[in-house]
This record gives C-alpha cells, sequence and structure tokens, in this order.
C-alpha cells in the first residue's frame, strides 16, 4: 500500500469515527462477502434441485428456493464485478456479531422444528430476539413470545391449516 493510500484510509477511518459511523470495509472485505453470497447461492441451489424445482406449469417443491437461489448467485456476481467501486460497505464490528448470532439461533430453530413442533422453538426464538439482540425488558420480551406464538399458531395451523409440525 503506498503512502498516499495509506494517509486515505487514516482520513477516512477519522471521519467516519467522527460522524459515528464504522469505517469503509476494505477491497478484501468486498469480495469476500460476494463470495459468500455467491457460495450461499450455489448451495441454495444444488438443495434446490436436489428437491424437484419442477416446471413453470407445474411447480414443485424445489421451484421457490431455486428462484430464490438464482437471485443470490446474480447478485454475488453483481457485487464481484462492482468490488472496486464500492466504498459504503462498513468494517465488521460488534453489530456484525449480532446478525451472526441472530443466524446461529435460526439455524438452531430451523434444526429443532421438525423434532419438537414450532411452538417451543417460535417462542425461544423470539424471546432471543428480543431480549438479548434487541435489549427489550424481560416482560415485553415473554409477552411478545407468546404472543408471536399463539398469533401463528392461530394464523397457520388454525385458519390455513398449513403442515407445519407442531404440539397441540
Amino acid at each position: 500500500m503506498t503512502a498516499e493510500r495509506l494517509t486515505d484510509a487514516l482520513r477516512e477511518v477519522e471521519a467516519a469515527e467522527h460522524e459515528g459511523r464504522p469505517p469503509a470495509a476494505g477491497r478484501t472485505s468486498n469480495v469476500v462477502t460476494a463470495l459468500v453470497v455467491l457460495a450461499l447461492g450455489v448451495a441454495a441451489l444444488l438443495g434446490s434441485l436436489a428437491l424437484g424445482p419442477g416446471s413453470p406449469a407445474d411447480p414443485d417443491t424445489g421451484t421457490w428456493p431455486l428462484l430464490v437461489s438464482a437471485v443470490l448467485i446474480v447478485l454475488g456476481v453483481a457485487l464481484l464485478a462492482v468490488v472496486r467501486r464500492t466504498h459504503d460497505a462498513e468494517r465488521f464490528s460488534r453489530a456484525g456479531w449480532l446478525v451472526l448470532a441472530a443466524v446461529a439461533t435460526m439455524v438452531a430453530f430451523v434444526a429443532v422444528l421438525e423434532v419438537i413442533g414450532f411452538e417451543i422453538p417460535a417462542a425461544l426464538l423470539t424471546f432471543v430476539w428480543l431480549r438479548f439482540l434487541g435489549h427489550e425488558g424481560w416482560r415485553t420480551s415473554i409477552v411478545t413470545s407468546v404472543g408471536v406464538v399463539v398469533a401463528f399458531y392461530v394464523v397457520f395451523v388454525g385458519l390455513l391449516s398449513v403442515p407445519i409440525p407442531h404440539l397441540f
């Protein structure tokens, strides 16, 4: 890195700190982000093909995941194409860990959904997101978690008869 580029980078970090925002991510971070999006898209594409995508006239289980994975792949390629011109991405910070925690709890939710139904995992997921990620109060987190599960149960199980795993 040349001295001029280093000076510009330091000025950018100082300006960002002065404005109260995180400093911008570098080119490497942008490339890694684009590659992660691309890898998720490819993994989702393979999963959707394993489910069976069907056809436009007769969609199957993998149709929607196929469409989402195609969008992810296009977005990943687009991010790679503009990586040199991207300057508004933020450097990984504490907020990034919160996002990773949210994704991890969602993965745990999906993992236990088939085993114990949606009621307990949904209540726990909502509670964790509200209390620990959103810093809401205990009472608000508990009441809202129970309310969300009841509402989802009434709408999806009671009214729409959606075949999701449930306890009651």
